[in-house]
C-alpha cells in the first residue's frame, strides 16, 4: 500500500468530528491492506510508528529536502526505513541518522511529510487513536468490536491483533488467551470528584483500595522467569531485584499480577512520587542511593495463577484467591464498605496517613484491561489533571534564565486539537525548572521573544480549585488557582486527560 494512502486517509480523518464518519474512512483502508501491510498500516492509521525509540528529535526536522512531487513511497519502505534509522548508534550515528531522515522525507510528498511528522513525534492530529482504529478492524473484517479489543488487550498490541485476524479471522483472535510473560494493557481508572460521585458508579457494597502514588507495575512469574512490567508496558524487571526475589519466593509456579511499587521514608510514610521514579529509573547498583531507598510493593488485582485465567472472574472471586496465595503484607490496604460514611471515613484516613487517595471498586466487576472502567473510581481530596505542555515562557527576576510559565492543555479525542486551559509557574521548585529548561529546549519546535513552543508530548499532573468560565481560551474555561504536583514521566501523551475529562470533574 502506498503510504499516499494514509496521508490522504489522515487528512480525512482530521476534517471530520463524526466517529462513524471516521470508523468508515479507517474500514476502507484496513480492508485494501494485504497480511504484509496491516501492522503498518493500523500503526500509522494509530498515529504511531511501529519501532518505540527512533533517536529522532525537532532539531533533526529542521533541515529537509524539498517533497517529492508525486506519491511512490509504500508503507513498507518507510517502515524499513524507520527500523535503520532506529538501529543505529554510536560513533557517527547522529549524521547517519540525519542522512537517512533526509533521505526518507525527498521521497515523500507534502502530504506524506506532515505524516511522517506527526508519526515520528506521536502528534498526528487527526482524532483517531487506538480505539477507533479497532472500531475500523471490527468493521472491515466484520467481526465483534469485543473480539478485536479482547485480544489486543491480551496481545498487548492491536497491529499484533490485526495481523492475526487478517492471517486467521475472528476464530484466531478468539482463541487469544493471557499468556503469561505478556504484558496486558492494564485496566484504568475512571475519576470522581467526591464519594457520592465514585458510588454512582460502583454502587455499594464497594471495595475501597488505597491509591498508592507509586510506579504501577505489572508482574509476570512462570517457574522461575520473573518479569516486571510498566503500565506502559515497558520491561524493567532489571530495576526491581527485590520485587524478582519477592514474587519468585511465592508457592504459586505461575503468576500475573497488577499492583504499586513505591518508596518509603523512614517512617513508614510514602516519599514524594519522584523519589521513587527516580529509584525505578536505573538498574540498581550496589552502594547506590538507589540501592539504600527502600521500596515497597503492593498488589491490588491477580489476573492468573497456576494455569487459571481469572480476567473474568468477579473481583470479589480474584481478592479471595489474592488472600490465598499472597501474604497480607503485599496485598493493598483496601477494606468492602457497605455504606457511604464508611467509604468517605477510609477516604479520609488514607489521605491522613499519607496516601494520594483511594480508588472505589465494584465487587462485581471483571478485569477491563486495556480500558478506563466506571467499574473502578478514583477519589483525591482535590481536583487533578494530567495535562500536556504546548510551551513555556522564560522567567524573570529569580527566575531569569529559567523556562518557568506553563502553556497547559488538554487533548479534544474527536478532533485531535489541544485545548488550551491555563498557565502556571506555581509549585515549581529550582530543581524542577532546571530540570524543566533542559528538557522544553530539546523539545522546541519554535520561540518568541518571551516563548519557547514545544513539541505536546510531556505530560504534567495539575491541581487546581476547579474550573471558571472564560472567553480567553478556545474551550470556553480556565483553570483556577493552577499548581504544579509533578511531572508524569510514566505517561503517553495519549493517556493524559481529555478535555471532556477535566470539563466533568472540573465541575464537579
Amino acid at each position: 500500500m502506498l503510504l499516499s494512502r494514509i496521508a490522504q486517509t489522515s487528512v480525512a480523518l482530521a476534517a471530520t468530528r463524526s466517529r462513524l464518519a471516521k470508523r468508515a474512512l479507517i474500514a476502507d483502508v484496513l480492508r485494501d491492506a494485504t497480511a504484509d501491510d496491516v501492522e503498518i498500516v493500523v500503526s500509522y492509521l494509530s498515529g504511531s510508528l511501529r519501532q518505540r525509540r527512533t533517536g529522532l528529535g525537532w532539531k533533526s526536522l529542521q533541515d529537509l529536502p524539498e517533497p517529492a512531487a508525486t506519491p511512490t513511497l509504500t508503507v513498507q519502505q518507510v517502515d524499513a526505513a524507520f527500523d535503520r534509522i532506529a538501529a543505529l548508534s554510536g560513533a557517527g550515528s547522529v549524521a547517519s541518522r540525519a542522512g537517512r531522515v533526509a533521505e526518507l522525507f525527498a521521497q515523500a510528498t507534502v502530504e506524506e511529510q506532515a505524516l511522517l511528522r506527526g508519526l515520528i513525534f506521536s502528534d498526528l492530529r487527526q482524532g483517531a487513536l487506538e480505539a477507533q482504529v479497532q472500531e475500523g478492524l471490527a468493521a472491515a473484517f466484520d467481526v465483534p468490536l469485543a473480539s478485536v479489543r479482547r485480544a489486543a488487550m491480551l496481545l498487548s498490541s492491536t497491529t499484533a491483533a490485526a495481523g492475526l485476524l487478517v492471517s486467521g479471522g475472528a476464530d484466531a483472535l478468539d482463541r487469544v488467551g493471557l499468556q503469561v510473560g505478556t504484558a496486558v494493557q492494564p485496566m484504568l481508572a475512571a475519576s470522581a470528584p467526591d464519594v457520592e460521585g465514585a458510588l454512582a458508579k460502583t454502587g455499594l457494597p464497594a471495595v475501597v483500595d488505597y491509591k498508592l502514588d507509586g510506579i504501577r507495575v505489572q508482574v509476570h512469574r512462570n517457574g522461575d522467569e520473573v518479569h516486571i512490567y510498566t503500565r506502559s508496558l515497558d520491561e524493567i524487571t532489571s530495576r526491581l531485584p527485590e520485587v524478582v526475589d519477592m514474587v519468585a519466593g511465592l508457592p504459586p509456579d505461575r503468576l500475573v499480577l497488577d499492583g504499586e511499587v513505591l518508596a518509603l521514608r523512614p517512617d513508614g510514610r510514602p516519599e514524594a512520587f519522584q523519589v521513587t521514579a527516580s529509584r525505578t529509573a536505573t538498574t540498581l547498583e550496589a552502594g547506590s542511593t538507589a540501592a539504600r531507598t527502600p521500596l515497597m510493593v503492593a498488589f491490588f488485582d491477580l489476573l492468573h495463577v497456576d494455569g487459571v485465567d481469572l480476567l473474568d472472574r468477579p473481583l470479589a472471586e480474584r481478592m479471595a484467591q489474592m488472600r490465598a496465595v499472597l501474604p497480607a503484607g503485599l496485598i493493598v490496604p483496601r477494606a468492602v464498605c457497605d455504606a457511604v460514611e464508611e467509604v468517605g471515613d477510609l477516604f479520609v484516613t488514607a489521605v491522613a496517613e499519607g496516601f494520594e487517595g483511594v480508588v472505589v471498586k465494584n465487587p462485581a466487576s471483571s478485569y477491563g484491561a486495556g480500558r478506563r472502567d466506571s467499574s473502578w473510581v478514583k477519589l483525591k481530596p482535590r481536583h487533578t489533571f494530567d495535562l500536556l505542555v504546548t510551551a513555556v515562557e522564560w522567567g524573570s527576576g529569580r527566575r531569569e534564565g529559567w523556562l518557568s510559565n506553563l502553556h497547559l492543555a488538554a487533548r479534544d479525542p474527536e478532533s485531535g486539537q489541544l485545548i488550551m486551559l491555563g498557565k502556571t509557574f506555581k509549585g515549581l521548585t529550582d530543581e524542577l525548572l532546571s530540570w524543566q529548561t533542559t528538557h522544553f529546549l530539546s523539545l522546541e519546535t519554535r520561540r518568541t521573544a518571551g516563548v519557547v513552543y514545544v513539541e505536546p508530548t510531556t505530560v504534567v499532573e495539575i491541581a487546581c480549585d476547579g474550573l471558571q468560565a472564560s472567553s480567553r481560551y478556545p474551550g470556553g474555561v480556565a483553570l483556577r488557582f493552577a499548581r504544579v504536583l509533578r511531572y508524569r514521566t510514566d505517561k503517553r501523551p495519549d493517556e493524559a486527560d481529555t478535555i471532556q475529562t477535566v470539563k466533568a470533574l472540573g465541575a464537579g
